[in-house]
């Protein structure tokens, strides 16, 4: 098929046979979706949904590095869906990846109860308050609770996995408690988690989480995970995630 780029918008090379187009007016993606993607573990024949799945990166990076799953992708903004329906067909992906229009909130409804194996998330980070009422734009939505909780994530992610599905979500470190609270409350129990430090002397700005539904509590802490040696030097565990099959550039 021939690729026509709009004005703004720009073609990536994932370094990992796939690429995606971003906007450049748009919210676009960072090493949170590339870690998410490296983070979540997924068996052969995996019904997953990512969702709130924005330009498609991390549904494109799961099918790099996993055979024979099929990855249903979720996003609100129809902008950001059509760009990752463009991005899904210039790579081949249409048998593996569908990207569907809806609410998160709504997720449960969309699809039906025990539907997926597997669910990614990669929410916004920030509560929805600081004079951002009235801000609707794809970065606003991205980064902040303006058309989802926390609590609504977690709540529709249970919903719509099978007992024994697996949970994966990038976050904050700041909102630790409230994460683990509400996914034992929705029944998915914290099972690993690896936090993510910027350097090796400064604290964590990043936390992968995985959850198990119906699972018993016990919860593994992997090492931390340092993303720079030196200012503009990624660490050797950085370049190792990248260098498998989710390099970016």
């Amino acid at each position: 098929m021939e690729l026509r780029l709009a004005q703004g918008e720009r073609l990536d090379d994932l370094q990992n046979g796939y690429e995606i187009i971003q906007d450049e007016s748009d919210f676009c993606f960072g090493i949170d979706a590339v870690l998410l993607a490296w983070f979540a573990r997924l068996k052969k024949g995996a019904q997953v949904l990512d969702m709130g799945s924005g330009n498609g990166i991390v549904p494109i990076l799961l099918a790099a590095r996993h055979q024979q799953v099929h990855i249903t992708g979720l996003e609100i903004q129809e902008k950001s869906a059509a760009l990752a329906r463009r991005s899904v067909a210039w790579n081949h992906l249409d048998e593996v990846i569908q990207i569907v229009t809806g609410d998160i909130k709504e997720a449960a409804d969309l699809f039906g109860k025990a539907s997926f194996s597997a669910v990614t998330v990669n929410p916004p980070y920030m509560t929805g308050g600081h004079g951002l009422t009235n801000d609707r734009s794809s970065r606003t939505i991205a980064r902040h609770e303006v058309l989802c909780t926390l609590e609504e994530v977690i709540r529709e992610a249970s919903l719509v996995l099978e007992e024994k599905g697996r949970f994966y979500m990038v976050h904050r470190p700041f909102r630790l408690a409230e994460i683990f609270s509400l996914m034992v409350k929705y029944h998915l129990e914290p099972k690993r988690m690896r936090l993510v430090h910027p350097y090796v002397d400064k604290e964590p700005n990043m936390v992968l989480v995985e959850g198990l539904k119906g699972g018993n509590p016990r919860i593994t802490v992997e090492k931390p995970l340092i993303v720079y040696r030196e200012p503009g030097v990624y660490s050797d565990d950085i370049l190792q995630i990248y260098g498998r099959s989710d390099k970016v550039s």
